[in-house]
């Protein structure tokens, strides 16, 4: 992993190679990724985003749930068309 990759990706690439034994562990749980490491699963979304603002503080750092689908995000949401 190049050392100049944003820690966000490096998070999301990290979850990814755990990605089956976080499954098997924590499915359904929150997790905290920071600096490509886990720190933590969490029953919760506001479990997780508490301790890891108290630890990291604005971030970068991912949360994520283990085991959920995919987001997708409809174009007309993605992009505002803004009239001259």
């Amino acid at each position: 992993m190049p050392d100049n990759q944003p820690d966000l990706n490096r998070d999301l690439d990290a979850f990814e190679a755990q990605r089956a034994s976080l499954e098997a562990r924590y499915r359904g749980q929150w997790v905290v990724f920071h600096d490509a490491a886990f720190v933590d699963a969490f029953p919760t979304f506001e479990g997780a985003a508490e301790a890891a603002v108290a630890r990291f503080g604005r971030g970068p750092y991912l949360i994520k749930q283990v085991g959920a689908p995919p987001v997708t995000i409809p174009a007309s949401v993605m992009y505002n068309i803004a009239h001259a």
